[in-house]
């Protein structure tokens, strides 16, 4: 667990993060923002986000690649999208908080462990 704070994970973490905010919003933002709007220009919207996600999340997966293994990766890319989806969910599209919210979380908390152990 020592070297899971290393500058390569901090950087990853902090990408991810960031990647992982303009994910959600090119994911969900246009049910809030663009319902009376045509399809297309939902997608195209969508799309325009999701390019800095990108961005964002190419190199933060190639630079965390050197240190962790893909599953980590993935785990951890898990992790940080219900990190950033349940205030979004919240403050954003205004919807109630759930105690569903805090049993995921919980699993996604055994995942890590069962997934960083040695």
């Amino acid at each position: 667990m020592a070297g899971f704070f290393s500058s390569d994970i901090s950087r990853t973490i902090g990408l991810l993060v960031l990647s992982n905010v303009f994910m959600t919003f090119a994911w969900y933002a246009h049910l809030k923002d663009m319902k009376s709007k045509p399809l297309m220009l939902a997608v195209l919207f969508s799309w325009g986000i999701a390019f800095f996600e990108y961005l964002l999340q190419v190199p933060a997966n190639r630079i965390g690649s050197a240190t962790l293994s893909l599953p980590q990766l993935k785990i951890l890319q898990e992790v940080i999208t219900l990190t950033v989806f349940v205030p979004f969910v919240l403050f954003y599209m205004k919807q109630p908080l759930k105690w569903d919210y805090l049993w995921a979380g919980l699993c996604m908390c055994g995942a890590v462990y069962f997934i960083f152990r040695k």
